[in-house]
Formats: C-alpha cells, structure tokens, sequence
C-alpha cells in the first residue's frame, strides 16, 4: 500500500488517499464484462429459440392448410395427402388424392374398364395386386399391402405417383375378400376407400369367357403366348376360334352360384361408399363413365382403351353344345342369357 501523504496549506491539511491497485479494476472490469456477455447470449439465445418455434408452426400450418381446401364436408373422410416413404411428392404434396377398389370377378370386363381408368391423367390403377397369394395370406399381410397401395409407395406400370388423384386397384372376389371381408370393410371405412363394384349381368357369357382363357393358359394360342386380353381383331379371332364345351350337369347350379356370390357380396359392403357398375351397361352407355368420374371427383375426360373385346356377336357362334345349353336353359330364370348379345 502507498504511504498516505501530509500537506500543509495556509487553508489546513489536506490528506490523499491511497492509490487503488491496477489489477483490482481490470478484474473488475473483467467480471463486469462477462457478466454482459452471458446476458446478451441468453437474449440471443431465446430470439433463436423463438424463431425456430415460428417457422416450425409456419410449417405445421401450411401442413394444415393442404385440408382446407374448398372440399364438401361429407367429402372430407374420402380426401387424403399421403406422405411416401420411397419420395417426395413435391409440388404435388397439397394435391388431395382418392382411395379406391375395383371388386370384380374374373372375366367381367375389369381389365378393360381398368384400362379406360388409367387412361385418365390423375388416376393410378395399379392392377390385379392380389393375385400374389403371399399379399393375401392373412388379414395382416392384406392390411400391409393396401397400406403401401394407398400411400403411394407401391409402384407399378400404371403408377403417377406424386400427382396421382385417385389410387387404386382391381380385386377379385376370389382374392380373399370372402374371407375376410368384415376386416376389409372396416379398414375400407376407417381409411375413406371408395368402392367401385363391376359385374356382368350375362352371366353365361362370364362362363365362356373363363373357361376359353383357361383352355389358352395351356394352348397358347397366339404364337405360343397367353394372353388374357388382346389389343388387335386378330388376335382376338384366334382366341375365339376355340368353343368351350359347356358342363351341362352342372350349368344351372354354377349360374346360379354366380349370382348368389354378387349378392352375398354387395351386401357384405353394403356400408362402405359405393357405386354398382355392369360391362353391359358401360359398353352400350359410354355415359357411365362419366359417372364414375364424378363418384372419384375428377376432373373430367375422354376415357379410352386400346383392348378389342374377344367374343363377339351370338352366343351360339361361342359354345361348341350350343344346342344342348340352348335345350337346358330355355324357359327357366336364366333364358335371357341365350339372347342377350353385348
């Protein structure tokens, strides 16, 4: 410590005090400092915070805002945004996409009637998927793989992807759909699936029509390939150059069946958002398809499709026993299916 220092005036004495040490400001100084410094961070800090929380509700927003669309309310449980795994749908992330299921059975014109579908710009129809018995093993695995359908993430030829507006598939009645049909129906219901049924009122033309493609899987008629649908008039003549011959012992019950399982099936989903659909009806009457647009909310067009029906004109030029059938339906409930020429 300095020594303290004496003066003397003519006034009195005056006495300084001692000088302080330098070290002792500067850590002063220092601690002032950083105290400061810890201040201004934290402020910064919670500006940050702060920010980061706004963008993020900015982002939760915009999420929100792709539902706000100026959809009808009871519209509302069948309008989705899926979210892929397997990409991004970019721009189209906000476009609302549809759910949908073609439920047929073999040879009811389904390939077809897919084909006019896929035709259309926005809708995705991704074929007979269910024809894998490993996607229908279990309600789990069926689950599973309409989960992948209906998010986009399974990809086939048919497949827009991110700018899809309907997504779907064809399923056949054989599929699994009898089986587990109460699980279907629920999952069909909690997701917003839309069902298309397609059926053929002629019942005894589906009958030829199974039993010709049956006999072509072994005969392979057109170059030693199977085709199950053709896209020339030629083609077409080959594969109805074969006459099926048709069981007679058994012909009635079979039609019988037939339409026992359309009945059974349609009021099995009876509670799902539907639309009944015949190939009669869509072949003679173009106007269906128009229908079917406005049941999906599409935007409409002119449907196409490059398939050439196989048999075509009188029954009687498609049945080797045309006569025998003729003989044994004649008179009884199933008479019209002799006539009927689609």
């Amino acid at each position: 410590m300095a020594e303290e220092i004496c003066l003397f005036t003519k006034d009195g004495l005056i006495i300084k005090a001692p000088r302080k040490s330098p070290a002792l400001l500067r850590t002063i100084v220092l601690v002032f400092v950083m105290v400061c410094g810890v201040y201004i961070c934290s402020v910064c800090l919670k500006q940050t915070n702060f920010a980061t929380k706004t963008k993020f509700s900015d982002i939760e927003v915009v999420e929100r805002y792709c539902h706000e669309y100026d959809i009808d309310r009871s519209q509302t449980p069948y309008v989705h945004y899926p979210k892929p795994k397997t990409f991004h749908r970019a721009e189209c992330s906000c476009n609302p996409v549809r759910l949908f299921a073609i439920l047929s059975m073999q040879r009811s014109g389904s390939g077809w009637f897919e084909t006019l579908m896929n035709s259309h710009i926005n809708v995705s129809s991704n074929g007979e998927i269910f024809s894998d018995k490993g996607r229908r093993e279990n309600v789990s695995s069926i689950t599973k793989t309409l989960d992948r359908v209906y998010n986009l993430d399974l990809f086939t030829s048919a497949s827009k992807n991110e700018c899809s507006a309907a997504v779907g598939f064809k399923w056949m009645l054989n599929q699994g759909i009898m089986e587990h049909h109460k699980e279907i129906v629920q999952y069909f219901n909690d997701r917003g699936v839309s069902v298309i049924f397609l059926f053929r009122k002629n019942q005894l033309r589906r009958m030829v029509s199974v039993i010709a493609n049956s006999y072509d899987r072994y005969a392979k008629l057109l170059n030693g390939t199977h085709k199950s649908h053709v896209h020339s008039p030629l083609e077409a003549e080959t594969l109805s150059s074969y006459k099926p011959v048709i069981n007679l012992t058994s012909l009635m019950t079979d039609l019988k069946q037939m339409e026992v399982t359309v009945r059974k099936t349609l009021d099995q989903f009876q509670s799902t958002r539907r639309i009944i659909l015949y190939y009669e009806d869509l072949v003679k009457n173009r106007t269906k398809l128009v229908d079917i647009q406005e049941f999906l909310k599409l935007p409409r067009m002119e449907l196409t499709s490059r398939q050439v029906k196989i048999h075509k004109g009188p029954l009687s030029e498609h049945i080797k026993n045309w006569n025998d059938v003729n003989k044994t339906l004649k008179g009884t409930v199933y008479e019209r299916f002799l006539h009927a020429d689609y």
